[in-house]
């Protein structure tokens, strides 16, 4: 072999070269143009549902916080969102309305026509009042729709979001599909080229499918559904009104071309899937989780996936009530009867024993008890019973000294002489008994008209006595 055929031409070594060179530039060129794409930082978010319908708690779940702290109007908050595969992050914000009507009007602060087109919708309702779920999406359905025709949107940019939607609904392929082309799962629609989107409008949608549609991506997320199992044991709940209940929010799902969630923060039940749904729906994160309709408490059904077929399954469950039956007449508000605390019954206390109870607080106070003087029926000597009411008593602060002084004249008073039956008498039979001179009778019966004197004085003021009874009859 000669020198000379080893040796490459100039010739050829420019044409390898110039091949290198415009390899690397197509290498370049692609990662520039697909490689370095940063993540949006326009995207939103935007949370509305009733007070009590869970949205702080399912906010703080998608951010990883455990300490909710619930705000009033309109809260703002972010999720931290990173790419791993292009080594990049961003901040999704989202705007949770507070469910009070009357701050409707601080939408515009969230949803604006600059933010329309970047911003998707979390409509909320809860397993623990089931009754009110349908009117409660179609209420905030209705704000929503209401608040966009407000904003003046441009027509062409409402007619495009729109397309967009149709679009998602149409290329929605189960997990796998996308790697087998010859998938019977595939829609016709697919075969379609990138240029036919014209022709891929053009297909009709399914039944009952996006016949309001907004243009704006919504996801439905119904929470607190651990609280089935007790809907189930107290309620009485079968599975017939949690049936008849799914089928009408899928169906409330279909007319806005929704999503839906069954979630639940309690048990952490597909929380980190909603945060996986919700990136893929933002960023186009890929996803591979397929619909989830086994378990009643997880039910997980993706925008695109559904049809009224795939809800007729559920009508199977349904002997007692129709699938177009009234919401409201079917699954009903449990009247729940408060229990009314009465207050404890007070007896009255007997009178006697209450004035016992009173003249003892008093004598442990250190005052001394008025007496109470009850005249009885018998007559009354030294004439006292011509003078005195025997219905009333005496019970007066001035009269308490002229009292002490009648009750010891009686106990200084000398009892008669045993042996003289004469002494209980008149008051002559007893001085003769005793021996007395009528002076000193006289004395004796001038004390006791003077007795009986203070006695009607004080009879006369008629006051309820609560002290120690004494009859007259003792006089």
């Amino acid at each position: 072999m000669s020198p000379t055929s080893e040796v490459m031409s100039p010739e050829g070594k420019l044409d390898e070269n110039a091949e290198k060179e415009n390899l690397w530039s197509s290498i370049l060129n692609d990662v520039q143009n697909h490689g370095n794409q940063k993540l949006p930082s326009c995207k939103q978010v935007l949370v509305l549902g009733d007070n009590e319908s869970g949205k702080t708690t399912l906010v703080a779940k998608l951010q990883g916080v455990e300490d909710p702290k619930k705000g009033s109007g309109l809260e703002y908050a972010y999720i931290d969102v990173r790419d791993d595969y292009r080594d990049d992050h961003t901040r999704l914000s989202v705007w949770v309305l507070d469910g009070d009507q009357g701050h409707a009007d601080l939408l515009p602060f969230a949803l604006s026509a600059e933010s329309f087109e970047h911003t998707l919708v979390i409509l909320t309702v809860t397993m623990t009042a089931p009754w009110a779920i349908l009117e409660q999406l179609q209420h905030w359905a209705s704000v929503l729709a209401d608040h966009l025709d407000k904003l003046k949107l441009d027509i062409d940019l409402r007619q495009a979001r729109r397309q967009h939607i149709v679009k998602m609904w149409h290329d929605y392929m189960e997990p796998g599909d996308e790697l087998d082309p010859s998938s019977p799962m595939k829609r016709s629609s697919r075969n379609l080229g990138d240029g036919d989107e014209d022709n891929e409008e053009s297909i009709p949608l399914p039944e009952a499918t996006l016949t309001n549609n907004l243009g704006l991506d919504i996801v439905v997320v119904v929470t607190k559904t651990d609280y089935m199992q007790v809907l189930e044991k107290v309620e009485d709940y079968r599975d017939e009104q949690l049936d008849f209940m799914q089928q009408w929010i899928r169906r409330f799902c279909l007319q806005y071309g929704a999503a839906l969630f069954y979630t639940s923060a309690k048990e952490d039940k597909n929380c980190d899937l909603l945060y996986k749904y919700l990136t893929h729906r933002i960023y186009g994160f890929p996803f591979r989780t397929p619909a989830l309709v086994v378990e009643k408490d997880a039910v997980f059904i993706p925008a695109g996936w559904d049809n009224m077929k795939k809800i007729s399954i559920l009508y199977e469950s349904m002997t007692s009530c129709k699938p177009d039956d009234y919401y409201g007449d079917f699954i009903m508000q449990q009247v729940t009867r408060k229990t009314i605390s009465r207050e404890p019954e007070i007896t009255v206390e007997e009178e006697q024993s209450f004035l016992v109870k009173q003249q003892q607080l008093l004598l442990s106070a250190g005052a001394a008890p008025p007496p109470m003087i009850r005249v009885s029926d018998s007559p009354l000597r030294a004439g006292a019973a011509s003078k005195l009411d025997c219905s009333k008593t005496v019970n007066t602060p001035g009269g308490e000294g002229v009292l002490a002084n009648f009750f010891n004249s009686l106990l200084n008073k000398k009892p008669a002489s045993p042996g003289t039956p004469g002494a209980v008498g008149s008051p002559k039979m007893a001085a003769a008994a005793t021996g007395a001179t009528p002076d000193t009778e006289k004395e004796k019966e001038a004390m006791r008209s003077g007795a009986a004197a203070a006695l009607d004085r004080l009879s006369s003021r008629a006051v309820k006595p609560s002290g120690v009874d004494f009859d007259a009859s003792d006089c």
